[in-house]
């Protein structure tokens, strides 16, 4: 594989992107530093297939990362893998309003060959390639220039592993049938509504305490609030105030800048400092909650009551003994709320459509009917259909 120099001019890169733009995929990795900002600072950018790989300084006096872009997020043809690629897609997201399409990320993928929830890259490449990745470089300033060697060899290292690891995950996918298993999990890291910074529906990401909509109102306005200071003074949005302590000004909200001192997690100065005036001001003009605003009660049959709570343990316990037979993670099948909701009598699940019915959700309807029991054979935990058990073995 041919490794380039560091990409610091738009020629090269142009040149770069044309020839990768002929490829069936590309292996795509970001560096970048957020933990001082609002927004993430892009500092370098990776990409390559099987035969090239080159790293992009975006912080490069002049460079224009058009080419690139214009790859990763208006090319069809190219499928772009990531590993673990929500931060890298949410960059590529704030850099031109679109997210990477078609979209491949192997860490998701691993979910479906393997009872790995969320393996990292380290661990990807140890269990693919044999090999230890050197992790010297992970906690770099990338901001800094210049890079140094090490730290260019680190970076493009991400892609240069990963454009060997994907035909073989690829591979597998294909030879266990079960690659249309992930279409929808790689639509949902592609869909760009996870990635706009919407200052409005920026209080769905807080806690909702109830379902009061005067304390409903005040949040989403203190939440858009929050969102816009952060913004406009590109820091962290906890600088301003932590998720905590907006939902309890929310709850319990003061009736002058005074009282601010009162509130946990404020310190004395916003009872006289310009935000803590503009903070006031949000309360006041606060409006409740509109009707068709407010959130959806959580979908549930009855409640579960102590033996409900008993059939979704067990529904617990028959996915573990699934994932474990068939080779896949647990979290791709089901999560605990929506068996807790099928124990309680709901039937309008995903479990219970699609792949995840024939795979998983089949069973798990038997279990709660009654037709599906557990036995130890061999020293081994498995799961009898009650219609198979013979009439004597059952009455016993």
């Amino acid at each position: 594989m041919k490794i380039h120099d560091l990409i610091t001019d738009t020629e090269t890169l142009a040149e770069l992107c044309e020839r990768l733009a002929k490829s069936e995929f590309v292996c795509v990795d970001t560096e970048f530093m957020r933990e001082n900002t609002y927004w993430p600072e892009l500092c370098l950018v990776q990409i390559g297939n099987e035969e090239e790989a080159a790293a992009v300084d975006p912080l490069a006096e002049g460079i224009d990362l058009k080419p690139l872009l214009g790859l990763l997020t208006d090319n069809e043809d190219v499928l772009k893998i990531f590993h673990a690629g929500g931060q890298d897609v949410e960059i590529i997201y704030n850099l031109t309003g679109k997210t990477p399409h078609p979209i491949f990320d192997t860490q998701i993928a691993m979910m479906a060959i393997s009872q790995s929830e969320q393996i990292g890259y380290a661990n990807l490449v140890e269990s693919w390639l044999g090999f230890t990745v050197d992790k010297g470089a992970r906690f770099t300033d990338w901001s800094r220039r210049p890079l140094t060697e090490r730290q260019i060899e680190y970076a493009i290292g991400d892609v240069t592993h990963l454009a060997k690891i994907f035909p073989r995950i690829l591979k597998k996918l294909m030879k266990t049938e079960r690659g249309l298993w992930l279409n929808a999990e790689m639509e949902k890291l592609a869909d760009p509504a996870n990635y706009a910074n919407d200052a409005d529906t920026a209080w769905h990401r807080i806690r909702s305490p109830g379902r009061n909509a005067q304390v409903l109102g005040r949040l989403k306005a203190l939440a858009a609030w929050r969102e816009s200071e952060a913004q406009h003074k590109n820091i962290p949005r906890g600088r301003i105030m932590r998720d905590e302590t907006l939902a309890d000004i929310a709850s319990h909200p003061p009736k002058k800048q005074a009282d601010l001192t009162k509130v946990r997690g404020l310190s004395n100065a916003w009872k006289d400092n310009d935000i803590g005036k503009r903070l006031m001001k949000v309360i006041e003009s606060a409006e409740p909650l509109p009707k068709d605003e407010m959130p959806d009660r959580p979908k549930r049959g009855a409640p579960l009551g102590k033996e409900g709570a008993l059939v979704a343990d067990l529904l617990k316990l028959l996915l573990k003994i699934r994932a474990r037979e068939i080779d896949v993670a647990a979290r791709l099948l089901t999560r605990s709320d929506e068996m807790e909701a099928l124990a309680s009598g709901s039937r309008d699940l995903p479990i219970l459509e699609g792949w995840r019915y024939e795979v998983f959700g089949r069973d798990a309807l038997d279990l709660v009917e009654g037709k599906l029991a557990f036995a130890v054979k061999n020293g081994r935990l498995k799961m009898t259909h009650v219609d198979d058990v013979p009439t004597e073995e059952a009455a016993e």
